[in-house]
């Protein structure tokens, strides 16, 4: 026996008569719904990522030398299970956006899966049946060939990863869907650290949309992480450390 809908989390809102392009023609498949109600899959997103330990806490230290009290790894949706659950979240902050887009694409290699989960998704849960596609690493010698996989680059298209951190990963996607002739639209990733780069005042997110001039938007941000914690007395020792480091590297500390 199938799970009834009404035990499947991140639902999220369906706006009645319009898709999550804010306009763009997509195939309706007549499923029905019970969604969540706005952003209520933040929520869900968060608890989910804490009980698989996608969200630690502790000392990491990352790229850029500085020594963060939290990580974030994706790959660690690593079940059946956690990948739909993953995607119908995914597929909530998508039907929440504001902008038109026509096709989804994800980088390699997190975004491979996370942009499958979120069409499946967006199709099961919300009626909304776009097309996606996403690219390897090195091109293809042999067979179709190439470096791009799945449905053709036209059009508006929507970015969907994990995080945005040094914008190596979106500047490359950005130069393969230029490349195919089709545009970016927007951008969206699971979290949004909200902190500022080495050598800059303003955050990763703010460059990329500044330099590419499109949104990105983010299915939680560091914000909702801290605001969470807070509200659960089981994170109330790590509470501290997060305020700290925001203090010290947020966006809100250069203001």
């Amino acid at each position: 026996m199938g799970l009834r809908r009404m035990d499947l989390p991140c639902m999220g809102l369906q706006r009645k008569g319009v898709n999550a392009s804010g306009g763009a023609s997509a195939a309706r498949l007549g499923s029905h719904r019970h969604p969540l109600p706005m952003k209520a899959y933040k929520k869900v997103f968060l608890e989910l990522a804490l009980e698989l330990d996608v969200l630690r806490f502790g000392r990491f230290e990352l790229k850029s030398g500085r020594v963060s009290p939290y990580f974030f790894n994706s790959g660690l949706f690593n079940t059946g299970s956690a990948s739909a659950k993953v995607g119908r979240c995914y597929a909530a902050a998508i039907a929440a956006l504001d902008f038109r887009f026509d096709i989804l694409f994800g980088p390699a290699y997190k975004g491979i899966p996370l942009v499958a989960v979120a069409a499946a998704a967006l199709a099961e849960h919300h009626d909304l049946d776009y097309p996606f596609a996403y690219n390897r690493k090195e091109a293809k010698g042999h067979g179709e060939g190439g470096r791009g996989v799945g449905a053709a680059l036209s059009g508006r298209v929507l970015i969907v990863d994990d995080v945005v951190t040094a914008g190596t990963a979106i500047r490359e996607a950005v130069d393969i869907i230029r490349a195919a002739g089709a545009e970016p639209a927007g951008i969206l990733v699971a979290i949004d650290r909200e902190e500022v780069g080495t050598n800059t005042r303003v955050t990763t997110v703010r460059e990329i949309e500044t330099e590419f001039a499109i949104p990105v938007r983010s299915i939680v941000s560091f914000t909702d992480l801290v605001e969470h914690m807070e509200s659960n007395s089981a994170f109330a020792e790590r509470v501290p450390a997060m305020r700290a480091y925001r203090d010290r590297y947020g966006a809100k500390h250069t203001s």
